[in-house]
Formats: C-alpha cells, sequence, structure tokens
C-alpha cells in the first residue's frame, strides 16, 4: 500500500506529493511537519493523506486521525476532501472512518427541537443535571432501573398516542422520530432523560461503551452531526454520549482547536484522542498561540465569587444548625450528608469556614480597588453609570515582572498559600454536595472559582500577568450607585506564553501535520509554538513552503510606499492631512476595479472613516462592517456578494478577512491600509511584550505584535485568488511593506511574496491597476 491509494484525486500536485511524502516519513520518527501552503497548493488533501495512510498502514502505530482548525468554513473543507477520498478508495477498501465534533446544544434532541424547557442558553446545565439524576434513579433499586426508565419513557409515548388526541406525539429530530414524547419524564416526582437512561442500559457490564452504539459506523463513512443524531435518537439513545463512545474508534476526528488544548475538554470529553497513537493535524496553524493562549488562561468574575460564596455557606448551616440542636434553614442539604463528603474528603469545617471568610474578604478587596479605579479615572462616576466602558486595571506593572497586588493583599491579611490551594479542594467538595443534595440544574460557581484560585497562586509572575478585568454589563438588582449595577470585574489570570502549553500538548501526540497559508517568518512560528522545543527533546520538526500555483499573469500585486500608517502621521479621522489624503487616494484607486473590492483597516474606527470617504468618491455602493455578533455579519456577507459589484470596508482584527471563502467571482481585488498592530497602550499588550522579550532573547515587540499583525494583513490579501482561473489584484498601502526600512515589514514575507509584491509610489498604482485590467 502507497499514499496514493489513499490520495483522492488522479494525480496530486507536486507540492502535495513533497508534502505528503514529508508528513508520513516525518510522523513514523514521532515528528510534525510544518507547512505553509498558499492557496491552491492542496493543504487540506495533503495533511488528510498522510494522515490516512498512517492509520491504514498496519506497521504504524498511528489509530487516528484527529484535525483541529479554528475555521469552521475549513472544517467544512476537511469534510468535502473526507468524501472524496471515500469516493476514490480501491473498491476492495472499506470508507475512512469519520466524525465531527460538536457541542451539546448541537446534539441534545430537546435542544435542537426547543422543547421541555432546554435551549442553548441552558443545555449544559440541564444536560449535567438530568443526567446526574439519571444515574441516581438507575443505582438505587438495581442494575435493572436504567432499562425501566427508558422503558416507562417509551410506554408513555404509546399511551398519549392510543389517546386518538390527534398526530404523532413522539419527539421528532434531524428528520427521525424518536420514541419518546417531547416533555420530560418523570419517576416519582424526579425528572430524569429517557435517551441517557437508554445510553446506560446499552452500556456492556465490563465491555467497552462503544459496544452500547446501536449502529454501525466503521463501514458509514463521515458521520455527520444531523447523522448521529438521526441515528442514535431514532434508537432511543443519547447522540452526545454515543459520539463520546464512538470518539476514539474512528479514523478521522474533526474538531476545533479546544478539544484538544482546553484543559477541562481534554480531561472530561477528548481524553482518549491525546496520545502517541494520534496523527495530529492543525490546520489554521498562525492560529494557535493567541487561540491556546486563551484557552490556557483564566479567571473568575465577581458575580462567580458571590455564588461560590453563597454555596459555601449552603453546606456550612446544616452541621452548624445540626450541633445547635437546631432544624437546618437556608439549605437542602442534609448534616449527615455533608459530614460524610467532608469525612472522605478529609476537609474539615473549619478550613470550609475560612474559605468563605476568604472569598468574601475577597470580593471585598475587589470592590474597594474598582471604586478606587473609577474615583481616579471618573470623579463623577456615579452620576451616570451609562458612560463607564471596559477597563482593565492591571495589578502589577506590566512591563515590572513581580507579585500582583492581590496576592500580596492577601498575605498581608493572613491568607496564605494553603489557603489559595485548598479553595480548590473546597470548590470541589462544596459542588459533589449540592449536586447530590439540590435537584435544581444549575452549575455550580464553587469549583470553577476555587481551580481559578489555586492557579492564581502555583502560576508563575513572569510568564504570567494578573489584572482586573471591568466588562460593561447591566444589573438593575444592584444598587443605582454601585458599579457593580455596570459592571461585572473579573480577576483575570493571563498566560502570556503559551509556547510551553502548547509544545507540551503536541509531544503528547505521536507527531502530524501544523498548516496554514500565513506561517512565515518559520523560526518565530516554531518558537512561539513549542516545536523548538519539541526538536530539542528529539523530536524531529520538517518545515515546507510552497507559493501561489495558479497563473502569475492573473493577478497583479503592489506594495504602495505611502506614508506609515500610523497614529502620529495620520491624526484623528476628523483631520484631513496628506497622510490621509495619500491612502483615500490609493483605496479609491482600487475600489474602481471591477467586481467586488474587500478595504481592511486597522480598526472598526478607521474601517468607519474610509467608507465615509469611498462614499464620496466611488462609483459602487460602499458597506461597512461594524463589530457586531455573527448573524450581522452574515448578513452583510450575503449583501455583499449577491447583485451588482461593491466595496465592503472591514477591520483586519475582525471575522471577514480571515476563513471567508471569496472563491469565483466574489472579488477582484483587496487592499490592506496599514500595519494592524493590537493596542500597545493595554497593560496586557505590555505584559506580553515583556513576557515575550524575556523569553526569546529581547523581541518581545515582534514576536508577540509585530508578526501576528503581518499575518493578519496577508491573510485579508489572500481572500482574493483563490482558484486556477480567478484574476484579481492585491494591494498593501504603507512604506512598511515597501521598503527595507528599520520597521519595514517586507521581512516577514516569504520569499515569493516578497518577489511578487514589488514596491510602487503612489503616483503609480492607478497606472499599474489600469495596465492590468486593460489587459484582462
Amino acid at each position: 500500500m502507497t499514499w496514493r491509494e489513499v490520495f483522492g484525486h488522479d494525480e496530486p500536485y507536486p507540492e502535495q506529493a513533497d508534502g505528503i511524502d514529508t508528513a508520513v516519513e516525518t510522523a513514523d520518527d514521532g515528528g510534525f511537519t510544518v507547512v505553509e501552503g498558499a492557496c491552491g497548493t492542496g493543504k487540506t488533501m495533503l495533511a488528510l493523506t498522510a494522515g490516512i495512510d498512517r492509520v491504514r498502514d498496519p506497521d504504524s502505530p498511528y489509530e487516528r486521525v484527529v484535525v483541529l482548525t479554528s475555521v469552521k468554513q475549513q472544517l467544512r473543507q476537511f469534510e468535502d476532501d473526507l468524501r472524496t477520498v471515500n469516493a476514490n478508495l480501491p473498491d476492495d477498501w472499506r470508507p475512512v472512518s469519520g466524525l465531527t465534533l460538536v457541542g451539546k446544544s448541537d446534539v441534545c434532541p430537546y435542544s435542537r427541537e426547543r422543547v421541555a424547557g432546554v435551549d442553548d442558553s441552558n443545555v449544559y446545565e440541564r444536560c449535567e443535571g438530568l443526567r446526574e439524576r439519571t444515574r441516581n434513579l438507575a443505582s438505587e433499586s438495581g442494575p435493572t432501573t436504567a432499562s425501566a426508565l427508558a422503558g416507562e419513557a417509551r410506554r408513555a409515548q404509546t399511551g398519549l398516542a392510543d389517546t386518538g388526541s390527534g398526530g404523532p406525539s413522539y419527539l421528532e429530530t434531524a428528520g427521525e422520530p424518536t420514541p419518546y414524547l417531547p416533555e420530560l419524564p418523570e419517576h416519582g416526582d424526579t425528572e430524569f432523560c429517557p435517551f441517557y437512561a437508554q445510553f446506560l442500559d446499552d452500556l456492556p457490564e465490563d465491555g467497552e461503551p462503544v459496544e452500547a452504539v446501536p449502529f454501525d459506523f466503521e463501514d458509514a463513512g463521515l458521520l455527520e452531526p444531523s447523522d448521529l443524531v438521526s441515528l442514535s435518537a431514532g434508537f432511543g439513545t443519547c447522540p452526545h454520549s454515543t459520539m463520546g463512545a464512538v470518539l476514539p474508534h474512528v479514523e478521522v476526528v474533526l474538531g476545533n482547536y479546544y478539544h484538544a488544548f482546553d484543559p477541562t475538554t481534554v480531561a472530561t470529553f477528548t481524553g482518549s484522542l491525546v496520545d502517541e497513537t494520534t496523527f495530529l493535524v492543525c490546520d489554521e496553524a498562525h492560529m494557535l498561540e493567541p487561540r491556546v493562549r486563551d484557552l490556557v488562561s483564566s479567571g473568575v468574575g465577581d458575580r462567580s465569587l458571590r455564588d461560590a460564596e453563597n454555596e459555601v455557606t449552603r453546606v456550612i448551616q446544616p452541621v452548624e444548625f445540626d450541633e445547635a440542636g437546631r432544624e437546618t434553614q437556608g439549605s437542602t442539604a442534609d448534616a449527615d450528608l455533608v459530614k460524610g463528603e467532608l469525612k472522605k474528603s478529609d476537609v474539615t469545617l473549619r478550613e470550609l469556614k475560612e474559605t468563605r471568610e476568604f472569598l468574601r474578604d475577597l470580593r471585598e478587596e475587589l470592590d474597594r480597588r474598582v471604586t478606587a479605579h473609577l474615583d481616579r479615572e471618573m470623579p463623577d462616576w456615579r452620576a451616570d453609570l451609562t458612560r463607564l466602558d471596559d477597563a482593565e486595571i492591571p495589578l502589577r506593572e506590566p512591563e515590572e515582572p513581580a507579585v500582583d497586588e492581590i496576592s500580596e493583599w492577601a498575605e498581608e491579611v493572613g491568607y496564605d498559600g494553603g489557603t489559595w490551594v485548598r479553595a480548590e479542594t473546597v470548590g470541589a467538595v462544596v459542588g459533589r454536595i449540592l449536586n447530590s443534595a439540590e435537584e435544581d440544574d444549575k452549575r455550580r460557581a464553587a469549583p470553577g472559582v476555587g481551580r481559578v484560585l489555586g492557579e492564581w497562586y502555583r502560576c508563575d509572575h513572569e510568564r504570567y500577568f494578573r489584572e482586573l478585568e471591568l466588562e460593561r454589563t447591566w444589573d438593575e438588582m444592584e444598587p443605582p450607585d454601585s458599579w457593580r449595577r455596570a459592571y461585572n470585574a473579573r480577576l483575570a489570570l493571563y498566560n502570556c506564553v503559551p509556547s510551553d502549553a502548547i509544545g507540551d500538548r503536541l509531544a503528547e501526540f505521536g507527531g502530524g501535520v501544523l498548516m496554514s497559508a500565513t506561517l512565515a517568518p518559520m523560526d518565530i512560528f516554531r518558537t512561539v509554538s513549542g516545536l523548538d522545543a519539541l526538536a530539542e527533546s528529539g523530536r524531529p520538526v520538517e518545515e515546507r513552503t510552497y507559493g501561489l500555483t495558479f497563473p502569475a499573469e492573473n493577478r497583479a500585486s503592489f506594495a504602495v510606499d505611502a506614508p506609515k500608517f500610523t497614529y502620529a502621521n495620520r491624526g484623528s479621522p476628523d483631520e484631513q492631512n496628506p497622510t490621509r489624503q495619500a491612502y483615500a487616494a490609493a483605496v479609491s484607486e482600487v475600489a474602481e476595479s471591477p467586481g467586488n473590492v474587500l478595504v481592511g483597516m486597522p480598526s472598526y474606527g478607521e474601517a468607519e472613516w474610509m467608507a465615509g470617504v469611498l462614499r464620496g468618491i466611488v462609483d459602487k455602493p460602499v458597506l461597512l462592517d461594524e463589530s457586531s455578533d455573527d448573524g450581522a455579519t452574515e448578513s452583510l456577507k450575503a449583501e455583499f456578494f449577491g447583485g451588482e459589484a461593491k466595496v465592503l470596508v472591514t477591520s483586519l482584527r475582525g471575522t471577514l478577512t480571515e476563513g471567508v471563502d471569496y472563491r469565483g467571482d466574489r472579488l477582484s481585488a483587496a487592499v490592506v491600509c496599514g500595519v494592524p498592530l493590537v493596542n500597545t497602550s493595554s497593560p496586557r499588550t505590555k505584559a506580553v511584550k515583556t513576557a515575550y522579550d524575556r523569553a526569546f532573547d529581547g523581541s518581545g515587540f515582534e514576536t508577540a505584535l509585530t508578526v501576528p499583525a503581518v499575518r493578519k494583513a496577508r491573510q485579508a490579501i489572500g481572500r482574493v485568488i483563490r482558484g486556477g482561473d480567478e484574476v484579481g489584484v492585491r494591494v498593501f498601502v504603507d512604506a512598511r511593506y515597501a521598503r527595507e526600512s528599520w520597521n519595514g515589514v517586507r521581512e516577514y514575507f516569504p520569499d515569493y511574496e516578497r518577489e511578487e509584491f514589488q514596491p510602487v509610489s503612489p503616483d503609480m498604482l492607478g497606472f499599474g491597476l489600469e495596465r492590468f485590467w486593460s489587459e484582462r
């Protein structure tokens, strides 16, 4: 067998063949291949072919391929390519089994149909509560109870249908009828989930959970979420539990970064995928560092601290009242239950009380600091809370690693490291007690709060930055002169340098491919993704860079030597200085290109300015993308793609310049203005830069800020040419793209882009555009 029998097309591109050979050989040695490939390289098929080849080779240790991507559109591309692979396998081969991972809201029959009081907003809490009660019922009356529960629910549906009340009474989802009513059944006075009861009943006593799956998935090819739901729910069993049972046994698993890098998700659901028998594919790998940074950072809000304090109190009260010979009030927990759990957990009542006191004092200290900050920044803030904006309150100097002020406060008032760490154990115990004693479907605050407080103490102060985040909300239940009416304050623990977390997790996999269209410079990507550390440990890391394979005559690429688009040069949008005039002129010339034109600006504020300018110049409708929800963004895309040619102006830090399909005639030109650096005055940004300076030999600004900004710009430009017959124009406007100066960014382009994006002066851009379009 060779990988060509797996490859889904007649003949690979030369770049694909080279990439597949490299990935197979490197994975055999337990290593990773890093691929930067421009659009048209066929990266998706490259990675799938290499991984499936290793899985299907009987001499290979690999048992599955796990694909991670941060973009839903790319997930669809992997699904399509897996179908293509299966459609072209040799006749005597069984299909490659595959599964797309989704959340509970996508597969829970009740949530999908918005019945039984379950929807997207509460499906996780409701599911956990129903599962807990179903397990408890199944364990109370012997091993047949799960079967009896499912049977009760089936009989209830049948009985109602027999009444002749008109039409079927069963719940239907994914086009398939289920054997149950749309309402949740009850056993006695206790609600339970019949789908989960059926899954429990099907579980073999000593066998694998996969044996409880009531349908064949090994020969089914790709199992999409709708397939999983219809097959599972039609049998009356839980689709989400079925997904978990199938998960370790399919050959290709498609998911998101959090399925491999979020500690909680790995611990509770996807841990079976993270081992040396998995061939890992990280798509859109330029997003690996920022996405994992978010996943391995943590925090706890003021309201969660309040809820955790209340939960601890509800556990303490039964014991206090029992010892005083009084009837318990304010808690459903039984004193004997609490005492039993405390004994098993080696947690004392005194430790519970100390943790409660710590939580209360922590909230008071947080209140003091937020109030002092607002009094300092806006002394009359109480007069109108609607004027308050999101804010950061650093707990140390961002550029000087040191112990944070909250930790210092805790030590001064007598809370040592044991208090912080003990909160984690106490929180877990409190959660278990309340889950046993209270039947409300609530996610307990105490376990999460305790976990964050433990991390707050354990994490170092050089790579982690601690601050208070003030997020604008509105809560009418809070006093009108309290900041809590306008804000939820959050203790944030931010992982500035996630390379260790990324590298450590990558090391748990057998090998694989990390790929994107924008990874350059490779040496920086290897550093921030932990691959260099992996290589130092003896795991091979191979690099491949493939440029555009489409006809060069179909595209024109310009780097316009205009004044740098920095605040110092451009001023505010109200000013009409020479820098702004130069950018308005350059963008308007590109916008006159035939067809749709995408304009990327460094921020939404600058996008608004440019859209206003173009509406007075360009003879096309000009659309403005504003920071908004997914629904508004999808509506804007549909408007842009439909009808006459238009100009769409957006922020380079938004969602329309990355991962969006502009294939075909959807886009004929893209122009990027400026280098989209994040706000360098933010305390968090300063802390990240400082941490990178210390971790990577003083290259913090380059590594943490400049390179990610250039990747954003390159992603936007890459939207134009998506196929061999497509024609388009790509323009960078800013001297930093055009010159090899001290703060230029051309050095961060791969060689093939530096060659294509030749510098031009602003007055020559119009000539170049006119010549290109006149020849089309």
